[in-house]
């Protein structure tokens, strides 16, 4: 599970009562210290940095123009200045702290309505910044129209509309419907998996929500006007669920509208079969399971492969397959090549981004995030191993790097630190890095030439640019010259040579429909041929699938991914189907375009002027949360407490108070008095923390029976991450104790304790736990009275667990754990229960040392269980089956037994969040089993 920095505000709290341990977890690391700045406009506080203040400029005059239509379309007004959160690169975006968990690859930007923050990273193409402006900030009118809405309506308990609703319509009103949403919605309904309207909680939060919801706001407008879209905003107060909402505005159910609105999508895409075709009817397929991304040929010897991304395990892996002909029962073969993700080398792979390349000295290229930028690997595939590896300062991300057939070359798409994508070329040889281009506009994979001087890329440079438009373009490496091959209101993508150096491969989205295309270029070209002439473009699929990526054989043949029946497929296009053999589309376009006027966009015109004050940013602290709790308890009386939590905007720095007041202590307000206040910054690589603390009352161990205990003190604690996966921490304690044992002994004392521990966590969870990887926990502690001498012992924790991955869904899991403490007033811990040694009661085993060893078998036992009653029915999905067995014991000066348990269970993960867990099974001392069976039931995730 993602380590949430949030935790690491109780660490304080932690450090105060004396814990022996920190948490497992992996880690958000600070890499840089931002340097922020605003940009005040009339309705935003923009939040940057001054690396990218060009970028935020060009995001100020989309928000402000984004806010203009939305005004409109909502009919509401948002009464304050709205805090937009700029990143320049996707890997600054995931840094920040305004959201605790991580943030994948996949995530364009999110609102958070504590206090209406709207982060977005640039990330070198301006229409997708544009378009996720636009997306959250339709979220953002949203939220406080229906706010606004349930409060002028006095509800108590306000009504939102559920999250395919609020994602669906970001979409809608935030771009057009494009061909990467066509490929999605039309492969689901022609493979039939689109989920009905009634049934959407079953890809809740997905990729396909947002798609799905997006085609039920564009069906409601076409079939009831868009009017109704804003009236079930405007009367959501009046019922307490949406779907009654739904009824009275549109005058059906979900399963009725679930009928029209499937009926009208087969009437739209079913009679497209009849001039084009679904892919696996036609060719070969050669991959076929799971998500696969980004393939490129290779051939050693007489073993031609294909070699790819994939994250079939769960992890991101570079992989090979053999480029053979599958049946219809067959899956491929594959070769682990890379495993990403389980270390800092190789942290994260760009699956849907970045592609690979591969040379004839049997060299592959590919980059991957590590540590605080991405690093460009060059891998030797006939020794198996990392042969050069590099990274540029002021360059984040390398995207899609390209390697000339004699190694010597190398093209990427570079963003820079504030943001801006261009097209650079490194020389192996001499180790020179250069710029191919220099401007706003989104310059992308690029893939160089058979003879090693020119590289063929897409860009937005284009007079459609400002539409999504991407055209394709060659670049001579040696003078700098551009040439633009193409002008259409398309997006083409993934451009590839052909080995005689004459032709190149395209995918565009014609009709919103991505196809495989070519373009010949003159016989005998040179730089100087191109003039505006005739060229010969040939469309060589027709495909009702999307096509994704394209790679090119030794012999002119080409490798496609295609998303089919919801996986990425690779297929490999049959003989029959070359351009010999089709008719070209004749089209006058060739045109040098670099020192030449050329129609272009220009993001820095195309938005209106806007009045922008800039202004430095300092901390202020607001409230997030406050509460308070009081419970009347017939015997012990009145308790009561509060709590309540600051932080600046930028979530880096938080403010605690907690206060309690405990009403066992009869007579004295003060001396029942109980409260503590922490500072804590995890806004720098150094997460740091201190706090004052005063805790007092009556409390009770096995050990010494009923206490009363007053504690004054201050704490600090440290993170250091020393990567993605491992950390140190270190926390230190100070205070004055007052102790009294059953009314009779009193102990005083000046305690000064702590900790050091070293975390290493690189698992990965599945339904209900981890599945893969491993967690190592080793914290070593020292705890004395610096006056009277009463208190005085030294910690340790040794906790090891493995995971050993058997199958996509099984696996084994271990752990190895000792817990002890030695010397005066020592702790006593704990085992017994469903979280440790299982068949023994809750904390019945107890000592200041510990030790457990647990092994469990994870498997698949039921894919899905559903009782059918006579109202509803009740479903169990992803049943997972555990055999385990347990061995450990408490002890204080001797051991003198193991004990264990040995049994199997059952878990079943409800809502994502909740795991229900059932053992049964025998207690052991390893010589013979008990006679009797024991059963236990709790909630949690597995070790």
């Amino acid at each position: 599970m993602p380590r949430l920095k949030y935790l690491f505000v109780f660490l304080v709290f932690v450090s105060s009562l004396n814990a022996q341990w920190f948490y497992f977890g992996r880690n958000k690391v600070q890499y840089y210290d931002f340097q922020w700045k605003i940009l005040q406009t009339q309705h935003f506080n923009i939040y940057y940095y001054p690396e990218m203040e060009k970028i935020a400029e060009i995001g100020a005059k989309y928000a402000e123009e984004s806010y203009e239509l939305l005004e409109t379309k909502f009919d509401f007004t948002v009464h304050k200045r709205i805090p937009l959160i700029f990143y320049a690169t996707h890997q600054h975006f995931q840094q920040t702290n305004i959201t605790p968990g991580f943030i994948p690859e996949g995530v364009g930007g999110f609102f958070e309505f504590i206090k209406g923050r709207v982060v977005i990273p640039a990330n070198g193409d301006l229409n997708q910044f544009k378009k996720v402006i636009q997306h959250e900030l339709v979220h953002v009118f949203m939220f406080f129209k229906i706010y606004f809405e349930n409060k002028e309506h006095k509800r108590a308990q306000p009504t939102f509309p559920p999250l395919w609703f609020t994602e669906g319509l970001a979409e809608f009103w935030s771009t057009e419907w494009n061909s990467q949403a066509e490929m999605i919605l039309k492969d689901a309904v022609l493979h039939n998996y689109l989920v009905p309207l009634k049934e959407m909680y079953r890809i809740q939060g997905t990729y396909m929500m947002y798609k799905e919801g997006e085609a039920i706001c564009r069906f409601i407008k076409e079939r009831y006007g868009e009017e109704k879209v804003y009236q079930l905003m405007d009367e959501i107060w009046k019922y307490d669920n949406f779907q009654d909402v739904f009824i009275e505005i549109l005058g059906v159910d979900y399963a009725a509208f679930d009928r029209e609105w499937i009926y009208y999508l087969k009437k739209k895409y079913y009679p497209q079969i009849e001039n084009n075709d679904l892919s696996y009817f036609i060719d070969p397929t050669i991959v076929k399971k799971g998500f696969n991304f980004k393939p490129v040929f290779y051939k050693d010897g007489n073993n031609p492969s294909v070699i790819f991304y994939t994250n079939r395990t769960g992890y991101a892996e570079i992989v090979k397959a053999p480029v053979k002909n599958l049946n219809f029962k067959e899956e491929e073969k594959i070769t682990r090549l890379i495993q990403g993700e389980k270390n800092e080398k190789f942290e994260a792979f760009h699956l849907f981004s970045s592609g690979i390349d591969i040379c004839r000295q049997h060299k592959m290229v590919f980059s991957v995030k590590s540590s605080h930028s991405d690093k460009l690997y060059i891998y030797n595939l006939q020794k198996n191993k990392i042969i050069d590896e590099k990274r540029w300062e002021g360059i984040i991300s390398i995207q899609s790097p390209s390697i000339s057939e004699d190694g010597l070359r190398i093209v990427f798409n570079g963003i820079s630190f504030g943001g801006q994508s261009d097209l650079y070329l490194w020389d192996v040889k001499t180790d020179n890095l250069s710029k191919l281009t220099d401007d706003v506009f989104l310059d992308d994979q690029p893939d160089i030439s058979p003879d090693g001087n020119w590289v063929a890329f897409v860009s937005d440079r284009t007079e459609y640019g400002k539409d999504w438009a991407h055209d394709l373009y060659i670049l001579n490496i040696n003078t700098g010259k551009i040439i633009k091959l193409t002008s259409y209101h398309h997006k083409i993508s993934s451009p590839k040579w052909f080995p005689d150096g004459n032709k190149l491969a395209y995918i565009a989205d014609h009709k919103l429909q991505y196809n495989i295309w070519t373009v010949e270029l003159p016989n005998q070209w040179e730089e100087s041929t191109f003039a505006l002439q005739e060229l010969n473009y040939y469309k060589l699929t027709s495909f009702l699938n999307g096509i994704w990526d394209i790679t090119i054989t030794d012999n002119g043949k080409i490798i496609y991914s295609v998303f089919e029946n919801s996986s990425f497929q690779f297929r490999i296009m049959k003989p029959e189907f070359t351009i010999d053999n089709m008719i070209p589309h004749r089209q006058t376009y060739a045109k040098k375009v670099t020192g030449e006027k050329e129609k272009r966009w220009h993001p820095l015109l195309a938005t209106k002027t806007i009045d922008v004050k800039k202004i430095k940013y300092s901390s202020k602290f607001q409230l997030d949360f406050a509460q308070t709790q009081v419970a009347q308890d017939p015997f012990w009386g009145t308790m009561g407490g509060g709590y309540l939590s600051l932080s600046d905007l930028l979530s880096n720095q938080y403010i605690n108070v907690m206060i309690y007041q405990d009403p066992r202590l009869y007579g004295n307000f003060l001396k029942s008095l109980s409260g503590a206040a922490s500072y804590v910054n995890i806004g720098k690589r150094i997460n740091y923390a201190f706090s004052a603390y005063r805790l007092a009352g009556r409390f009770y161990n096995h050990k010494d029976g009923y206490f009363y205990e007053d504690r004054t003190g201050v704490s600090f604690a440290f993170s250091y991450p020393l990567s993605h996966f491992s950390r140190i921490d270190w926390s230190t304690n100070f205070d004055y104790s007052d102790k009294t044992i059953w009314a009779i002994d009193q102990r005083y004392a000046v305690r000064h304790s702590q900790y050091i521990g070293f975390i290493n966590d690189n698992t990965i969870y599945y339904v209900t736990g981890p599945i893969d990887g491993h967690r190592f926990n080793f914290t070593i502690g020292h705890t004395m009275d610096v006056k009277f001498n009463n208190v005085l012992y030294y910690t340790l924790l040794v906790d090891y667990r493995h995971y050993l991955r058997l199958t996509t869904a099984s696996a084994l899991a271990v752990r190895v754990m000792f817990l002890g403490n030695e010397g005066k007033e020592t702790r006593w811990y704990y085992l017994g229960g469903s979280w440790d040694l299982r068949g023994y009661r809750l904390w019945s085993l107890r000592g200041d040392k510990i030790f457990l060893v647990s092994t469990e078998l994870r498997y698949p036992f039921l894919d899905l269980l559903y009782f059918k009653l006579p109202f509803l029915g009740i479903g169990f999905p992803r049943i997972r089956g555990a055999v385990f067995c347990d061995a450990g014991n408490a002890w204080n000066n001797d051991l003198e037994d193991i004990k264990g348990s040995i049994g199997i269970g059952w878990r079943v993960n409800l809502g994502g969040f909740l795991v229900l867990r059932y053992d049964i099974g025998k207690r052991t001392d390893f010589r013979e089993l008990d006679n009797s069976l024991f059963t236990q039931f709790f909630f949690g995730w597995d070790f």
